[in-house]
């Protein structure tokens, strides 16, 4: 049995619950107490782990719900192709559960391909889902239906659509409205979530579509996880409406002028103006866009090279959630994990709770740096140092002379 003793850190799960000792066996927290003594642990095995939290914060693991994690790319020719993610990209990043999805290339990309980098990255140590589908209509699919996919396939939990942009199928609102329906129909049967996550574009339609169908049928507006709502200021005014009507809000970590997103809003700000204008916090999510392509511009908006979304853009833009807007630690960690759990109905996720996964970070409480990351209950990052590496990350390449 391994075993984890942390001392001393301040939970919070995400409600703060003060220093604590935390007791984790396997995979699962066992124990979260005023004290666990040493003994107690070393009494369980003999070579069990204890970590001094005494100056950290402890939360949840961040659940990314939006990692191009077996590459993504190729818009400007096939050298523009990003590679799969690697299992340290992630945990660097504090990310330790991820749901995988294609982006603009249906064609050459593929769903199966995607599926078993999934369930490399969950062998190598992390939790792992994803979504069929990609920006095409009709939607790519493995079993041969959105439904089937998600019944069929421990996996997949949803399927990721593009609406409101220029690489898009620009499916009709009854096009989209039977994808939703099959989505719904196939969480409903298998108890997963049946999430339609949605690529929202820069054109004038934007949110329009979704409002149309959650007007017109019986569909929840919580059926929808439309994401990159922050990329220009038109369509981050319909994502508050779209809150403020129980809609949840993706905003992009990656997405933001320091990137050459010139038009988009900063992620934390628009954390900030979206509890501003009302919408609950309960509704408000953040993801990266890990791993895709992203354009680097110049000032005369031409292109110069092309770059890698980083994952790590979600652990700065909760950073600065908390320094610079001034956010409750709790609220960030419900919007980097709680409410991402809850909405896509991963029930071991997004709390530091006894019988819960033990995926969980430990944080300078000064300055909320990343020194441990604990995923199923085996340390990643140890004092800011990667320990556990993916598979060929492992391999050095041999030089052939």
């Amino acid at each position: 049995m391994i075993l984890i003793l942390i001392k001393g850190g301040e939970i919070y799960a995400p409600k703060y619950s003060g220093s604590k000792d935390m007791l984790i066996a396997n995979d699962k927290i066992l124990l979260i107490a005023e004290c666990i003594p040493e003994k107690t642990a070393y009494t369980l095995n003999k070579n069990a782990k204890i970590i001094d939290a005494s100056e950290c914060i402890i939360i949840p693991g961040f659940i990314d719900q939006h990692v191009h994690i077996n590459g993504a790319g190729g818009e400007g020719g096939p050298q523009y192709r990003t590679p799969p993610i690697q299992l340290s990209d992630l945990t660097k990043a504090g990310i330790t559960s991820v749901i995988g999805l294609l982006g603009t290339d249906g064609v050459a990309r593929s769903l199966k391909a995607l599926l078993m980098k999934a369930r490399g990255l969950e062998n190598e140590g992390i939790s792992t889902w994803i979504y069929t589908g990609a920006y095409q209509f009709p939607s790519p699919t493995i079993t041969g239906s959105i439904s089937s996919d998600i019944m069929l396939i421990d996996k997949v939990i949803g399927i990721k659509i593009a609406l409101s942009d220029h690489r898009s199928s620009h499916p009709t609102i009854d096009e989209l409205r039977r994808v939703i329906s099959e989505a719904r129909v196939g969480g409903m049967l298998s108890g997963k979530a049946g999430i339609v996550h949605i690529h929202v574009g820069t054109e004038k339609l934007s949110l329009i579509p979704l409002l149309e169908i959650i007007k017109n049928t019986d569909i929840s507006i919580e059926q929808f996880a439309p994401t990159h709502l922050n990329r220009s200021a038109e369509l981050f005014r319909e994502a508050i409406e779209f809150g403020k009507l129980g809609g949840y809000v993706d905003i992009t970590a990656g997405v933001s002028q320091e990137y050459g997103f010139y038009e988009a809003i900063k992620p934390s700000k628009a954390i900030k103006k979206l509890i501003k204008n009302g919408v609950p916090i309960k509704r408000i999510t953040m993801s990266t866009d890990g791993n895709g392509s992203m354009p680097k511009f110049n000032e005369k908006r031409e292109l110069i090279c092309m770059l890698i979304a980083s994952a790590s853009s979600l652990h700065k833009e909760f950073v600065d959630i908390v320094k610079k807007e001034e956010i409750p630690i709790g609220d960030a960690i419900s919007i980097t994990s709680t409410n991402i759990a809850e909405h896509l109905k991963l029930c071991q996720k997004g709390e530091v709770k006894v019988g819960k996964d033990a995926d969980i970070l430990i944080l300078d409480k000064n300055t909320l740096q990343i020194k441990y990351v604990i995923a199923k209950g085996k340390i990643m990052i140890e004092n800011e140092k990667v320990i556990k590496l993916g598979t060929f990350e492992k391999i050095k390449t041999i030089d052939i002379e």
